[in-house]
């Protein structure tokens, strides 16, 4: 019966409640400008994978999947790949999850992981979005949320972010 204690077990450290409140602000607000950026383009299924992007970067900012290289190199792998795939078989839900996988085989070769980013190409299925226009609308949110992130992570109580190179991913600040 140890294994039952092990299901239960909860790996994330407790935090002060100060940065839990400050983790929902950046997210809400981070959010709120990206959502803003798919409504203007007419392509509100875009928000689903920034959600989760929002959670790791101001939630989890000393996780690898919550650093910029990750965000931007994982976003732009699930681009191109959603974006071929839609191109070549428009509308088939198939060739999205096909997508999905290659994407995420990619992102672990190049260490590059980013779970959220994963799920653009079936945003992409049945979407009336231009592949220039994706790119544009990707990386701008990107842009957005990793500087939101480290403008939030800047103020009081403050988390390094980005991680600079040779920190221990392990242990948060």
């Amino acid at each position: 019966m140890d294994w039952l204690g092990h299901l239960f077990f909860r790996h994330e450290p407790r935090r002060e409640m100060r940065l839990h409140m400050k983790a929902v602000a950046g997210a809400m607000f981070g959010v709120l400008l990206v959502g803003g950026l798919a409504a203007m383009v007419q392509a509100p299924l875009l928000m689903a994978p920034l959600g989760p992007t929002s959670v790791l970067l101001f939630a989890q900012p000393y996780n690898p999947s919550s650093q910029p290289i990750n965000i931007f190199g994982g976003y732009f792998i699930a681009a191109v790949l959603g974006t071929a795939a839609e191109m070549i078989w428009p509308g088939v839900w198939w060739t999205a999850v096909l997508a999905v996988g290659i994407a995420m085989g990619i992102m672990l070769v190049f260490r590059v992981t980013h779970p959220p980013a994963a799920s653009v190409p079936l945003a992409l299925v049945d979407s009336p979005m231009e592949p220039g226009a994706l790119f544009v609308v990707m990386l701008a949110s990107c842009v957005l949320l990793v500087a939101i992130a480290m403008l939030m992570h800047s103020i009081p109580p403050r988390v390094e972010y980005p991680r600079p190179r040779g920190r221990d991913f392990a242990r948060p600040d």
